[in-house]
């Protein structure tokens, strides 16, 4: 799929980051883009900045979608296949995704399960659901996101990252079956993982959002306990801070993730388009993603050791050489 006009696209996760960015790059080269999320302002927003540089008669439709809920990924490709009335698509990016559910044993089994939901039951429902239109295409990619925590478990020393972990791992490791499965089974079709680095996305910021948590100014006394025992576990030193200090180092802390990334959301957007128009199978977006997927194969039997640390990665949010 050498270009994508004329083409129809379905992102999950379209309202904010690549997601995002990844709708307006199709539509630019005249792709119709179905998109769902389930924050419906932001993909008003989304629909918005389309709709300003969309050339003559593409379509951008909007539709909310819990995908971690199979009954409503279903009913957003139903609606997908009656608004855009073609009976097949063409790209699917199984983009959605969020963070939480850290720690098998100290985190709530609920906020674990929502992210796991999310990150692994959002790709595989999605793809159950919208496999028979990309069968009916002439030509079919799907595109699926998991992350450089999808080969290594870990966001820093001090850090557990379970739940995000075991659904990126599970999202890489499905779309490597499907190499084959398409090869033999639907030729006509290709499949990508995408393993972002450290792109600059609200992840941070809509995870506690979608997961019920206060906005960083409202959390009670109680729930910045919480938070200080896990900053201290990482190293933090916030023992001169007030409450009002440390809830709004909170916040901007979500904000630094976004803003101060070595990496745009569009950025990365463009190297996945890239990727999927070269159909490589495995899309590395970052430099700081393909030096640790370099030092994690070199190395993996101490991929978490201490040592490992000290010249990688993404530990506590910043690239460190």
């Amino acid at each position: 799929m050498k270009d994508f006009s004329g083409k129809l696209a379905v992102v999950t996760g379209g309202g904010t980051g690549m997601g995002r960015e990844l709708a307006k790059q199709l539509v630019a080269e005249g792709c119709d883009v179905a998109m769902c999320d389930v924050v419906p302002e932001n993909m008003v927003e989304t629909a918005r900045q389309c709709q300003a540089i969309a050339p003559q008669g593409v379509t951008v439709t909007t539709h909310v979608c819990d995908v971690s809920n199979e009954d409503q990924v279903n009913r957003f490709r139903d609606d997908v296949e009656e608004q855009h009335k073609r009976g097949y698509i063409n790209l699917l990016f199984n983009n959605a995704g969020i963070g939480g559910g850290g720690s098998f044993v100290n985190d709530t089994r609920e906020d674990w399960e929502r992210t796991f939901g999310v990150c692994w039951y959002g790709v595989y429902y999605n793809a159950r659901a919208f496999l028979p239109l990309l069968l009916a295409s002439e030509e079919g990619h799907m595109i699926n996101t998991s992350s450089v925590n999808g080969f290594w478990a870990s966001l820093g020393r001090a850090t557990a990252h379970t739940a995000y972990s075991s659904a990126k791992f599970a999202v890489k490791g499905f779309s490597e079956a499907l190499v084959n499965d398409f090869r033999n089974n639907a030729p006509h079709l290709k499949v990508s993982v995408v393993m972002p680095g450290h792109i600059g996305t609200d992840i941070a910021i809509n995870s506690g959002k979608i997961l019920g948590q206060p906005d960083p100014m409202d959390m009670t006394d109680e729930q910045l306990e919480e938070t200080k025992t896990l900053w201290k576990r990482m190293g933090a030193d916030i023992d001169s801070l007030s409450n009002d200090e440390l809830r709004a180092a909170i916040k901007q802390r979500g904000e630094d993730f976004r803003d101060n990334a070595p990496m745009t959301a569009a950025e990365a957007a463009t190297v996945i388009l890239d990727g999927v128009k070269q159909e490589r199978w495995r899309i590395l977006v970052g430099e700081d993603a393909k030096n640790l997927d370099r030092r994690v194969r070199e190395s993996p039997e101490t991929a978490y050791e201490m040592d490992f640390f000290e010249g990688s990665l993404i530990d506590g949010g910043k690239t460190v050489e």
